[in-house]
């Protein structure tokens, strides 16, 4: 079985891809793969690009593990708001290049990188997760909250609206829309200028930014989790 993520390091850019040849799911095993590349653009001190599948960035969790409920289930979802957390934080910049679709987790992932780069086309970008059936959850809310627009906050979490990429752009999904041809090239383009920055300047001031809100989402992550827990007790 083939690596679901790939590690490119060039010129101080770390591009990071995701390909599991489907919906790129947020799979433990996929959600690992980040966490390891994550390291390595960490040790070499990297601007990310953060990128899918042509046609899809990422379709969020893997969906029969999360309907199985269970220690993989409640694993997975820790693990990806972590990794989520991991991104807000991250040193370096971190680029998104949203090929395609971009649901729940996946797009929970992309309001976490810092900009955010979507290809044009008949694309879904949002969290889905109201319309079927799952309350979102806390640690979600805290990552809409920041990055959303105020008059799409209410629409995209609790009616669970669903954009194209070019209305993605006025909701706070993205930053700018490229045509699919030019997306790579665009997002190698944002890095490099992104890597003229005083990262040390970039790291301190996104902490200070950002310092309430990731405290806030630490604790969201462990009341979603201390909930997962006693379903799973029948408490």
């Amino acid at each position: 079985m083939s690596e679901p993520v790939t590690y490119v390091l060039e010129d101080s850019i770390a591009t990071i891809t995701m390909d599991d040849g489907k919906v790129n799911a947020l799979s433990l095993r996929m959600l690992a793969a980040l966490s390891d590349a994550l390291d390595r653009a960490h040790r070499d001190r990297a601007i990310i690009v953060l990128g899918g599948r042509p046609g899809v960035f990422s379709a969020g969790f893997e969906l029969p593990v999360l309907a199985a409920g269970g220690a993989d289930a409640r694993k997975m979802l820790r693990s990806g708001f972590e990794l989520a957390h991991r991104l807000l934080s991250f040193p370096t910049p971190i680029i998104a290049a949203c090929g395609g679709h971009a649901l729940a987790m996946g797009a929970f992932l992309l309001l976490s990188a810092d900009y955010r780069i979507g290809a044009d086309g008949a694309f879904k970008i949002g969290a889905n997760e109201v319309a079927i059936g799952l309350t979102m959850p806390r640690a979600a809310i805290q990552i809409c909250r920041q990055r959303l627009a105020t008059t799409h906050f209410d629409r995209a979490v609790i009616n669970a609206e669903i954009f194209a990429p070019g209305a993605a752009v006025a909701a706070g999904f993205l930053d700018e829309v490229a045509a699919p041809d030019q997306l790579m090239e665009i997002a190698q383009g944002t890095a490099v200028r992104h890597a003229k920055l005083n990262l040390a300047a970039h790291a301190a001031t996104k902490i200070r930014v950002r310092d309430a809100m990731l405290g806030a989402l630490s604790r969201a992550i462990e009341a979603d989790d201390e909930e997962f827990a006693a379903r799973m007790t029948g408490r």
